[in-house]
């Protein structure tokens, strides 16, 4: 019964130096029901230190009922040990070993919130919702979060079969192959004029490399400028929130960016945009769906509500809770969820997620085969051939521009291509639009 007290004791004290700032004497009950639960614990912990089939270390119960505890609170609170902690710290700095699948618990199941670009999990072709019934043929049904990442985790070069249930197909098997996850937060291009920017998550890399991408960009515009920016957020989980809001500010002057709403007011916060818009104003579309979540929605609700760009695309994923890390000395973290985000008119982006202004579906553009036409040249006699000794050439398949239509058919972006033209009808207009002082 030593242990037992000893146990009993330091869990007293830790819930006294909890409770003390907010203690009244009204809680006399409420703190005396607690005490009363306190023991409770004790005596399961005693009872299945002493009876349980086999043997137990006292780490194993005390690590496990933390987690049960973090992890009956909300899918994303749960307990890190000291290694899984270590791992979540290299992962912010943008490289770590896995499958590159962000993931989280929906039912009893892994569910799929986002595969990273360029990694496994991307390359097999998981999709945002998709959901993980069993890992290596193992049911994941019974598992925390926790074990089942750590089961996803493992020696670079060795493989996992996921189990998969999608929507509209009957479960299927996907083999992987984990490897070393090194993410490149940010790639652009030059589509015309048009700037072309893909933050795939937020890390600590994510804010250097943006500005970097936009004054390539520039650059490679040259005399006639860039036209607009088309910003990809699409199945970016999020990340780090400090990069959030740094992405944010880049492309506004002033105002809020996000804030959040704690259950003691003291601990809410918020985020406003400094002076200085990296794009110099130029128009803006920022590109979502279901994957993306958290970070990813900060930055396109702060965009939103201050009608610096359009969002197009499909409804985001709705992750609006703030987790945040606590360190426990000598045996890894706890992540907590601490408060709700809100943009910048006030929303919960929490199980709503951000409506886009224009809602697209993805869908693919492919070069279609037509059928064998006859033209005015195909004619016998026609005008401009008659006289001349000249044949009629063969009707073509297709339209003159089609080319080969046995080609390959090329499929592209559509949801891509729907915010590309948006951009370059607003700069067009823009550009025709008669100056306020002409208009009167």
């Amino acid at each position: 019964m030593t242990v037992r007290k000893v146990f009993l004791a330091a869990i007293a004290a830790l819930f006294i130096a909890a409770s003390a700032p907010t203690a009244h004497a009204a809680d006399t009950a409420t703190d005396g029901e607690t005490y009363r639960l306190l023991n409770l614990f004790g005596d399961v912990f005693e009872r299945v230190r002493a009876a349980y089939v086999d043997e137990t270390t006292d780490k194993e119960l005390i690590e496990a009922a933390i987690s049960g505890m973090l992890t009956s609170l909300d899918p994303h609170s749960g307990y890190l040990g000291a290694d899984s902690f270590r791992e979540m710290q290299v992962q912010t700095r943008g490289a770590f070993g896995g499958l590159g699948i962000e993931v989280t618990m929906e039912n009893g199941l892994v569910k799929v919130v986002s595969p990273i670009d360029d990694t496994p999990a991307d390359r097999a072709g998981l999709e945002p919702g998709d959901l993980i019934t069993h890992l290596d043929g193992e049911a994941v049904l019974g598992m925390t979060l926790g074990d089942a990442v750590e089961k996803m985790r493992g020696r670079v070069g060795s493989e996992i079969v996921l189990t998969v249930r999608r929507d509209g197909r009957e479960p299927f098997d996907v083999a992987i192959v984990r490897d070393t996850i090194r993410i490149t937060s940010v790639r652009s291009r030059l589509e015309g004029q048009v700037g072309y920017v893909r933050i795939s998550s937020f890390n600590e890399q994510t804010e250097d490399a943006l500005k970097a991408a936009i004054r390539d960009l520039k650059a490679s515009a040259g005399s006639r400028g860039l036209q607009g920016i088309v910003l990809d957020l699409r199945n970016n989980p999020g990340g780090l929130l400090s990069q959030a809001v740094a992405v944010a500010d880049a492309f506004l002057d002033r105002g809020e960016i996000v804030s959040t709403g704690s259950r003691r007011p003291d601990d809410s916060q918020r985020f406003n945009a400094r002076a200085g818009d990296i794009a110099d104003g130029v128009p803006m579309v920022v590109l979502i769906n279901a994957g993306s979540a958290s970070a990813s929605e900060i930055v396109a609700g702060a965009l939103q509500d201050h009608r610096r760009a359009l969002v197009l695309g499909t409804k985001s994923f709705g992750k609006g809770s703030v987790q945040t890390i606590i360190p426990l000395t000598g045996y890894g973290a706890i992540r907590l969820t601490t408060a709700r985000y809100y943009t910048p008119g006030g929303r919960s982006i929490q199980a709503k997620g951000i409506e886009p202004d224009i809602l697209v579906e993805p869908a693919r553009i492919e070069a279609v085969a037509q059928a064998e036409r006859t033209r005015e040249q195909n004619l016998r006699g026609a005008l401009d051939l008659r006289g001349h000794g000249a044949e009629p050439p063969h009707a073509v398949p297709g339209d003159a521009d089609n080319g080969d239509a046995s080609a390959e058919p090329e499929v592209q972006d559509y949801q891509l291509l729907r915010a590309i033209d948006l951009i370059r009808g607003i700069a067009l207009y823009t550009e025709k639009a008669p100056p306020v002082a002409a208009m009167r």
